[in-house]
């Protein structure tokens, strides 16, 4: 009897596929509107500059340390298998748990409704119109055109990713390429034909309204930090290539390639634009806008006139759902190693022999995120796990020095530069703002913390008859034509 080789991944990921990966995944909505709550808490504009650049530089602190890791272990499931390596298997699994039930479909959730708010911005609320609506844990859910565009835009992506994994890298390298043109437009438009002066950038938020910006976390320390959370949102999405590494081909030179390239072009872009807006506005003008707006609109009208309200909106959603693709593309492959390792649904860890792509990890990823979008739950169930998400941030880049304390010899292709300061600042500021999520949102990180435990009944399912001992991928080396 005959027995067919299963199919596997390939390695059709280029290098400029896999640097556009963290790039969609970091420009999302943060560079259009995060400047102004950061002016607030920090007060002039010389130090928003300066936060945006620290936060930028700390994000490539914990680049570094990913880009050792993955490329001494480029294997599809990215942090499941480091820290599988590192710690064991259940703090794998809770990462595993976490990031696939909660954080990544949550965030997709949130994605695909944030490209269909943006679309009725750009119509001018025409998807208003509500079919009906339903009680769910005594919150009112509507369910109307909004929704439809939310659940087509997570199944659009979903159908994109089944194709061969070529055809979805080369998706986020075009959407990326918008998405770059998009804010390299707004900044060298505010350069070109807005009034400005560069006076500007000495000088400091007097009176500014800063609406929604707590006292509390304005000027000094608490000011400090707050600006540095922001920075750090926008930045976030630079490790979303790990889940992908079993797929990117030549991983030993490609991969720490991609997250310099991802985090030098996004920090340059970063800075370009936020050096654009103080040259137009001032501080104060920019915390003052009204927090329905955003300070790339308000910097647009003053060359365009109105008509950059619905521009600037058309821009986030094309934003949003470049995120929504390179987020679907790059964490379907968690729940896939997930499987492969017995830990998961077993079917999960199929590839397609056609596409040699997981699809039904895809399609159950996209199936669980449109659940969240219809309930609308997203929004409460990222909250509660952003120290979640920052606690695995930080034992993944801890595997760093697990890993060269239990294989020194291992083949390293790269070595993190500036080992062991620059990882030790990450891990110091990373525990900073895990204790502060405790101590500024107690219920939401209370809240985060019992969901990760709800995994645990299900680690102990799985683990009696997951497979001991197995490489995560195997996967064929196929370039990109």
């Amino acid at each position: 009897m005959e027995s067919a080789e299963k199919p596997s991944l390939v390695r059709g990921l280029g290098l400029f596929a896999a640097i556009s990966v963290n790039i969609a995944n970091m420009i999302g909505t943060g560079v259009f509107l995060k400047t102004r709550v950061m002016t607030c808490n920090v007060g002039d504009a010389s130090s928003v500059i300066f936060v945006w650049i620290f936060a930028g530089l700390l994000s490539g602190a914990g680049a570094l340390a990913y880009a050792e890791i993955a490329s001494m272990m480029p294997e599809a499931g990215g942090d499941y298998i480091f820290l599988g390596r590192a710690y064991g298997r259940p703090i794998s699994f809770l990462y595993g748990w976490t990031f696939f039930g909660v954080a990544k479909a949550g965030s997709q959730a949130a994605l695909a409704v944030g490209c269909a708010i943006f679309l009725n911005s750009v119509l001018n609320g025409g998807l208003n119109p509500t079919y009906f609506e339903f009680n769910l844990f005594g919150q009112a859910v509507k369910f109307g055109h909004l929704t439809v565009v939310a659940l087509s835009a997570i199944w659009i992506v979903a159908i994109i990713n089944c194709a061969a994994v070529r055809i979805g890298g080369a998706t986020a390298s075009f959407l990326t390429v918008i998405k770059i043109g998009l804010v390299i437009g707004v900044a060298a438009g505010a350069y070109l034909f807005a009034t400005g002066d560069w006076s500007h950038m000495s000088l400091s938020n007097v009176g500014g309204t800063c609406e929604s910006v707590a006292a509390t976390a304005r000027g000094g320390i608490a000011g400090f930090g707050a600006a540095m959370l922001g920075a750090l949102w926008a930045y976030d999405g630079w490790n979303n290539l790990t889940p992908l590494c079993g797929e990117v081909r030549d991983p030993q030179r490609n991969i720490p390639r991609a997250f310099f390239g991802g985090m030098a072009i996004v920090g340059a872009l970063y800075i370009f634009a936020n050096l654009a807006y103080f040259y137009v506005l001032t501080p104060t003008e920019i915390a003052s806008v009204p927090v329905t707006s955003s300070v790339a609109t308000e910097v647009m009208k003053r060359f365009l006139g109105p008509s950059a309200v619905g521009l600037i909106a058309l821009a986030m959603m094309v934003s949003s759902f470049g995120a929504l693709h390179a987020s679907v593309l790059a964490n379907s492959r968690i729940p896939y190693a997930m499987a492969k390792e017995g830990m998961f649904f077993k079917p999960l860890a199929d590839v397609s022999p056609k596409s040699r792509v997981p699809v039904k990890a895809i399609v159950a990823q996209a199936a669980w995120a449109s659940v969240l979008a219809v309930s609308g739950t997203y929004d409460t169930l990222t909250d509660s796990v952003i120290f979640a998400s920052w606690l695995f941030y930080g034992l993944t880049a801890g595997t760093l020095f697990v890993l060269r304390k239990r294989m020194p010899d291992a083949v390293r292709p790269y070595r993190a530069w500036g080992y062991p300061i620059l990882p030790i600042l990450f891990l110091i500021v990373t525990t900073f703002l895990i204790v502060n999520t405790f101590i500024a949102t107690p219920t939401q990180a209370l809240m985060g913390a019992a969901l990760m435990l709800l995994g645990a009944p299900f680690y102990w399912y799985w683990s009696r008859t997951a497979v001991t001992s197995v490489p995560v991928t195997s996967v064929e080396d196929r370039s990109i034509h």
